[in-house]
Formats: C-alpha cells, sequence, structure tokens
C-alpha cells in the first residue's frame, strides 16, 4: 500500500465503480442537454465574497464549511461549495444573459467541497450535476426542471424517491412572515448559536433537524399564510404543471433549503433509502441572486443533483445499471510476429469504433486468456505462428465458447459485423 491516502471524508472513484458514476452522470445531463441547457464550466476556486454573498453568511455553509485560502498575492479564496454562484457569476461575465435569448439556460457537472464531519452520503468532496436557468421569471421554467430531473431519476431506474415542494414568498412578503416567525423563535428555548441565527435568518432555523428544536415548532407560523396573491398564484401554476405532467410531488411547509437565496419555489428530492442523509438533490428559484452578486435583477432558477447520493440511492433499490461492456475484442498474441500483427488488428478496430484491447507483456495463452475473461470482452482473436502461416486467426466467441478459424484479411471487418 501506498504511504499516502486520500484525505479524510474524501474518495477516489475506481474502476468498475467509476463507471456507474459516468453513468449517472450522464442520465441526468442528457435530459438537460435535449431540453436547451448547454454546458458550463467554472473554476474550483472562486473569490471567497462571492459564496459570503450569494450563497449567505448566516449559512453553515459559509460559517463552518468552507475551505478557503490565502494566496501568495494576498487574494482571500475558496473552493466551491455548490455551484449556482460559480455559474451565475460566470454567465454574467461572459454577458449571456444580453445575447437576446433568455432565459439563458446551462448545466454543469464537477467536484464540490465542505469541511463536515463525513458519514455515509456525506461527503467533503462530492459530485454534482446541475442545471440552471437565468434571466426569466416563468411558473413552467420551474416545472421544466422538476419534470426533468424526475425524468433523470427514472430513466436510470430509481422509482423510490419523493420530490418535496414549497414556495418561500417573495420580497413583497417574506419580510412579513420573517418578522412573524422571529417573534414566535425569540420566545423558545435555544442556544446561542441559533439565537444569532434568528436574527440573520430565521427561516433557516426551520431546517435544523435536532429533535428538542423541531418539537419547539408545532404551532410555528406558516409561511403559506403569509404568500402574497402574486406568490400563490405563481405557486399554483408550478404546481399545476407539474401534476399535468404526470409528476408526483409532495407539499412540505417547512422546507427551506440551506442556502440564502432562495425565493419562491424551493423543492428537494429525497431518497428513504439513505438514513438521515436522505436528500439525493434539490434547487429552486433564485430572483435576488444576481444583484446580491454585483449583477442586474435576472430572475433564476436551478437545481443540482448529488451524483454520489444518486449512486448510493440506486444501491438503496437493488438497481444494477446495464453498463456497456468496456472491452468488446480482446487480442492474444502468441510470439513476436504475432504480437506484431495483431497489434496491428486492433489498431484497426479502434479506428472502427470497436472497442478493442491487447494481452500486453507477452503473457502465455492461459494467462491471456484469463485477462481476457476479466475484460468481459465478448470475443477473443488468437494467433501464432501456424495460424499466420495459414493466413488465419482464431476467433472465439466467450459466450458460446465457439471457435472458428477466420481470414486475416477479414477479421476486423467480420468482428465489426458480429458486434453490429
Amino acid at each position: 500500500m501506498s504511504t499516502f491516502q486520500a484525505p479524510k471524508g474524501t474518495y477516489d472513484l475506481t474502476p468498475p465503480r467509476s463507471a456507474t458514476f459516468l453513468a449517472v452522470r450522464e442520465a441526468i445531463s442528457a435530459p438537460l442537454r435535449d431540453s436547451g441547457y448547454g454546458y458550463i464550466e467554472t473554476p474550483g476556486f472562486e473569490n471567497v465574497e462571492l459564496f459570503a454573498r450569494g450563497v449567505g453568511e448566516s449559512t453553515d455553509i459559509v460559517t463552518k464549511e468552507m475551505y478557503t485560502l490565502t494566496t501568495k498575492g494576498g487574494d482571500q479564496l475558496a473552493l466551491r461549495p455548490e455551484g449556482t454562484a460559480s455559474v451565475l457569476r460566470a454567465a454574467l461575465e461572459a454577458n449571456l444573459h444580453k445575447a437576446g435569448n433568455l432565459p439563458v439556460k446551462l448545466w454543469y457537472s464537477g467536484s464540490y467541497y465542505r469541511y463536515e464531519r463525513p458519514q455515509a452520503g456525506r461527503y467533503r468532496h462530492f459530485s454534482q450535476v446541475g442545471a440552471e436557468a437565468i434571466g426569466t421569471e416563468d411558473p413552467a421554467l420551474d416545472a421544466e426542471l422538476i419534470i426533468l430531473a424526475d425524468q433523470a431519476y427514472r430513466s436510470l431506474g430509481l422509482r423510490q424517491f419523493r420530490i418535496l415542494l414549497n414556495s418561500l414568498g417573495d420580497k413583497e412578503c417574506r419580510p412579513v412572515y420573517r418578522e412573524a416567525l422571529q417573534t414566535f423563535l425569540r420566545d423558545l428555548d435555544l442556544d446561542e448559536e441559533t439565537r444569532r441565527r434568528i436574527e440573520i435568518n430565521p427561516l433557516r432555523v426551520l431546517d435544523d433537524k435536532r429533535a428538542d428544536v423541531q418539537k419547539q415548532l408545532t404551532d410555528v407560523p406558516k409561511l403559506r399564510d403569509y404568500l402574497c396573491d402574486a406568490c400563490k398564484a405563481y405557486h399554483e401554476e408550478v404546481r399545476a404543471l407539474i401534476t399535468a405532467a404526470g409528476v408526483a410531488f409532495e407539499d412540505d411547509e417547512k422546507l427551506v433549503r440551506g442556502l440564502d437565496y432562495y425565493t419562491r419555489t424551493t423543492f428537494e428530492f429525497v431518497h428513504d433509502g439513505l438514513g438521515s442523509q436522505s436528500a439525493v438533490g434539490g434547487g429552486g428559484r433564485y430572483d435576488g441572486l444576481s444583484e446580491m452578486i454585483g449583477g442586474p435583477e435576472l430572475p433564476s432558477v436551478g437545481w443540482a443533483l448529488g451524483v454520489d447520493r444518486t449512486v448510493l440511492a440506486l444501491e438503496a433499490e437493488g438497481v444494477e445499471l446495464d453498463l456497456p461492456a468496456t472491452t468488446s475484442v480482446y487480442a492474444v498474441p502468441l510470439g513476436e510476429e504475432a504480437r506484431r500483427v495483431l497489434f496491428g488488428v486492433v489498431t484497426e478496430l479502434r479506428r472502427a469504433g470497436v472497442a478493442a484491447d491487447f494481452a500486453f507483456g507477452g503473457r502465455g495463452l492461459k494467462g491471456a486468456m484469463k485477462s481476457a475473461n476479466r475484460s468481459g470482452a465478448r470475443y477473443t482473436l488468437v494467433a501464432g505462428e501456424r495460424d499466420l502461416a495459414e493466413g488465419v486467426v482464431q476467433l472465439k466467441d466467450m459466450e458460446s465458447g465457439e471457435q472458428t478459424a477466420v481470414p486475416l484479411t477479414e477479421a476486423a471487418a467480420e468482428l465489426a459485423k458480429r458486434l453490429g
């Protein structure tokens, strides 16, 4: 074993399990690519202030969980703890919102970092696929994103997930609710840190998972009772569109999510097979975030789905993805001349789009055939001196065990035909 190990709370993705992660990323991004979302990639670190302003200074993410560093030039940077603020910053910097085609629809995939207590389903380095629709206020856009996430999960074979939905109101009605909530919370028996949170962002207290806090929230004022007519109508339209699309959801009036920038539509995807870390993804509308980070008014909505959590959800349901074999043809040369000839055949197969591998290292037939088995190849090509003298190679079907001699000049074409 190496002297070094992956840092605590992180993981390495290695074959064959890494193929599942790739398949999950592909399944989540496929509906987005088919719905007008273009790919965006941002740096792994940003200016600390971007997250302090965008994610919110009262959040655990900013106060406790960000990895920060000071550069030699004195700049304060942070490893990105989430994707939305970075994507919006990049879109503003590139003036994508001025291209005349709103909303700007973007999707991304990458690693994110939070200093948390490691446990099953919660890592200090994790992977997400996310989507953002920037610059348009439309309930159909909120509904579209929820429906696309549902479609992605169902395409993977997941069935035991639930969609939780809420509205957080807007800058008109939320301040009224905030005041009522603060008045209620100030009378409760809470620790000092939670009391500080009441003054900065009281909605975050509703999200507190501790039983002694939740017990005191039984009669907490309900946000839905404070929504203005415009927010009520907007939320009803989102609900109607999702329902019409045949997507089931549950209303959850305590759902606030862990970030300060959300307004109106808020949603979460949870899977009951994951224990306490049941959220596999979530998102919502963030109409004021652009202004928070110094941009113009750009109402927007988005989500991020955890790749790690989705893989755990698949395992909890016992869903096995139908992953294509990494190798279709495995070439086994016996002798130096066969080595040169079969290496040429493998190169030709690869150029024709056939996944082919080669018994490197000059192993004997027995060892090379074991490798061919382990590779999952459907066919092996075996050739020795006698085969080459006759101008043939031995083509073996690894499923049936049937072996036939094929003219060397036709081997690549024959394999391409058999593999379709």
